[in-house]
């Protein structure tokens, strides 16, 4: 008897529970997007991401490819504060390993605000089949170990701008030392550059490199506003995200005042102290051509 009241008691339990309503089942996770990172999908055939043609980069971007150094010429030594690995993460070809003909020229100018981590990077390169182009980058420069939110455009410059980039190199600038020190006719100025912008500029010629950095003082901007002027002012206007960081565009008249008005009021631009000098310039040879051997003429006999 005692035992059949136990098994009523369980098989009034068991259909009380049968009862009762399942528990509902999780909500289904939402699919998490796959990370930029990560490769596409479906992920691609592992010998053919090394066999595949790659795309080939367009001549803007890399306006002097596929040259080589010849017998007698020497790559100048570039000393501007940029190593070649830095300009990589720029995505830009080393300074380093351009190389340079006759009539060319590349001329950069690296803008580095002292109160904000967004630096400007533009090179403008001048061939000799008369093309000028230019390359841009902008990027947070810290912080992170690459250059953050890195943006830029490789383009070929408008008609007429070869000339105006050529007459860059007789520019007085690359003459002045490397860096100054404003003299307002009672000493130098103080050196510590507590907020401004400092421009970095090299000009780079078959042979030579010269590189000058002009920062803070008004007056010691302006004597770069010409170069500052032409080169930025042909790297805006391609990509917004580059023209706000300039948004009063590329306008140095002020600056240039003020570098008129320190000289016609006695003061001048004084060598910085352990300022560094310029690297030394190489002989350019001429171009090589290929001489052709002529068999002698033969005499004529008796």
């Amino acid at each position: 008897m005692v035992r059949f009241a136990t098994i009523a008691f369980c098989l009034a339990c068991f259909s009380q529970a049968s009862a009762q309503p399942a528990p509902a089942a999780p909500p289904a996770q939402a699919a998490i997007p796959p990370s930029a990172l990560d490769w596409p999908w479906p992920q691609p055939d592992p010998k053919s991401w090394w066999d595949d043609k790659w795309p080939v980069a367009d001549e803007a971007a890399d306006p002097l490819a596929g040259r080589r150094l010849g017998r007698r010429e020497r790559l100048p030594v570039i000393d501007n504060g940029y190593d070649p690995l830095l300009y990589r993460l720029w995505g830009l070809q080393p300074l380093q390993n351009q190389i340079l003909r006759s009539g060319e020229m590349i001329v950069e100018v690296a803008v580095r605000p002292t109160t904000s981590a967004r630096q400007t990077l533009v090179r403008a390169t001048v061939r000799r089949d008369g093309k000028a182009f230019i390359q841009a980058r902008a990027g947070l420069g810290c912080c992170d170990p690459g250059v953050a939110r890195r943006i830029g455009f490789d383009v070929e410059a408008p008609p007429g701008s070869a000339e105006r980039l050529l007459a860059l190199r007789e520019d007085p600038l690359w003459s002045a030392p490397r860096e100054v020190r404003v003299d307002y006719g009672s000493g130098a100025a103080d050196a510590l550059c507590v907020e401004g912008t400092s421009y970095d500029l090299t000009l780079l010629v078959p042979g030579q490199s010269r590189s000058v950095r002009r920062a803070c003082d008004t007056a010691e901007i302006g004597q770069a506003a010409d170069v500052l002027e032409t080169v930025l002012g042909l790297a805006l206007g391609h990509e917004p995200r580059i023209d706000v960081i300039y948004p009063g565009g590329a306008d140095f008249s002020s600056a240039r005042a003020a570098y008129q008005s320190l000289g016609a009021e006695g003061g001048q631009l004084k060598p910085a102290p352990n300022t560094r000098p310029q690297p030394p310039a190489f002989p350019v040879p001429p171009p090589e051509t290929e001489t052709l051997a002529v068999p002698p003429t033969p005499s004529a006999g008796p």
